[in-house]
């Protein structure tokens, strides 16, 4: 097989029949073998029922229902891990995303040997308060942290090889992140495409401002665990180590100094009187949190389940 397109959605019954007609033209005028695979994230619209019968009528359609809505980014993983393309394409269902880009996106990964290509909605037709003006800031920040030079971590449209999608693992919000997870897995050859960016046809957008607090939280979190999430020790066991060894220097100076002046009969004060003395208390402490923190993250890494974090309700045509 081709392509596998990979569409999550909530609520977007009015745009699905249009977009399944877009995407079906393009493979056809291309003659891509293909898969369109929708993922229903836990709808209360007429979006399922609409997929049953695009799948009843086209068996290239297949359906992912979730039990309840749980967020794109498990919505994704679901799809990547039924996916069998050769390149995955992902593509938001509001009909922001042109799949006339498709055919390019694939010729990126086949023939110019791209693992990952990233779409730039270089000109966006969003709000330019609520929307570009954040959006431009939260990329420039994740280009900074992340070291890949994308100028649009979050859209949609992009282009995987199979080998990409099967070894990266998509939670939480990371599906800002992809290329990140890639590239820590070391799928480095990652490409950007300046695709159409087209305003909302039908109903209203599901992302607040909310995203961009959270999409910094995420970028926080996918920073750090870059670096150490496979050895958290590293980390917590360094600054754990080195403050638990300035308090007990600290401590045993304090203590030397008291046992030397009682020695020698010079006038002194109570250990618990020297402010010192809880400078080095309080960093011995802190130490042995950090330390034991890192022992800890070892050992969940160790075991860390692997299972799914969602619930599918119900597949069509697997």
């Amino acid at each position: 097989m081709d392509i596998s397109v990979v569409i999550p959605l909530l609520n977007e019954d009015e745009s699905l029949q249009e977009l399944h007609s877009w995407i079906v033209n393009v493979m056809q005028a291309n003659n891509y073998l293909y898969e369109i695979i929708f993922i229903d994230d836990g709808s209360t619209d007429n979006s399922w029922n609409v997929i049953e019968k695009l799948a009843a009528k086209n068996n290239s359609v297949k359906g992912i229902r979730f039990q309840k809505n749980y967020g794109k980014s498990q919505a994704l993983d679901a799809g990547f891990n039924l996916a069998k393309g050769r390149v995955v394409i992902t593509m938001d269902a509001d009909l922001q995303d042109n799949p006339d880009e498709i055919p390019d996106l694939y010729s990126m990964i086949v023939d110019e040997h791209y693992d990952l290509v990233s779409g730039w909605k270089k000109k966006r037709y969003d709000n330019v308060i609520t929307k570009n003006i954040p959006s431009k800031l939260f990329n420039a920040a994740a280009r900074k942290t992340s070291g890949l030079k994308l100028h649009d971590f979050n859209c949609g449209l992009k282009a995987y090889k199979n080998a990409v999608i099967k070894s990266v693992k998509v939670s939480g919000e990371m599906h800002r992140y992809i290329p990140v997870l890639a590239k820590n897995e070391g799928f480095t050859n990652i490409g950007e495409k300046i695709v159409q960016h087209q305003a909302r046809k039908y109903g209203v957008t599901k992302f607040g401002m909310n995203r961009f607090v959270n999409g910094f939280l995420d970028l926080i979190t996918i920073s750090f665990l870059s670096k150490f999430g496979k050895r958290p020790m590293h980390f917590f066991g360094l600054w754990g180590s080195f403050m638990f060894l300035f308090g007990f220097l600290a401590a045993t100076y304090i203590g030397a100094m008291k046992l030397y002046k009682l020695s020698h009969h010079l006038k002194t004060i109570l250990v618990t009187d020297n402010p010192w003395f809880y400078i080095a208390l309080v960093s011995m402490i802190l130490g042995t949190q950090l330390f034991l923190a890192g022992f800890l993250g070892e050992l969940l890494i160790k075991t860390k389940d692997h299972e799914k974090h969602y619930t599918i309700k119900e597949k069509l045509n697997f």
